[in-house]
């Protein structure tokens, strides 16, 4: 009886420790996450803060007409004409359907940069127009963005 509880006391006190363990890892991990986190959230703040202008070279897209359950990609493009670097913070469509994947580093003065965009159409039947916001250190604002065209049934 005695090798029984003695077991069962090693038992617990080994998995109380590897817990612990584990839980410091944990926190480590989470504690450098927060850190770059801040870091890249700062640094968008102070990219944010010197606000540039900004040429639209395509603000609408017509896909035409396309079949339900096909998906539809296309790019906008744009010129940073200001003097700062062009930095977008966020680009989300009007729906779950059309997905934007804006440009991870900044735009700098006289370049080129675009956002891609694919739009899902299954579902989906008839006229579309789908919009895409993009929120970025740009004034006067950025200016919306559109999909348009006709989805026809199989």
């Amino acid at each position: 009886m005695k090798e029984y509880i003695l077991f069962f006391v090693a038992a617990a006190s080994f998995a109380s420790c590897d817990v612990r363990r584990n839980d410091k890892i944990s926190d480590d991990a989470g504690i450098r996450e927060d850190k770059e986190r801040r870091e890249l959230t700062h640094q968008r703040e102070v990219a944010m803060k010197d606000s540039t202008t900004v040429q639209l070279i395509d603000s609408v897209y017509n896909f035409g007409t396309v079949e339900a359950g096909e998906k539809v990609t296309c790019s906008f493009k744009f010129k940073n004409t200001g003097e700062k670097a062009l930095v977008i913070a966020d680009a989300h469509a009007s729906c779950g359907c059309t997905v934007p994947e804006k440009p991870e580093k900044p735009i700098m003065p006289g370049e080129i940069g675009e956002i891609k965009v694919v739009f899902n159409t299954q579902g989906k039947s008839g006229h579309q127009e789908k919009g895409i916001v993009v929120n970025s250190n740009v004034k006067p604002s950025f200016g919306d963005l559109k999909l348009v065209g006709e989805v026809k049934l199989k």
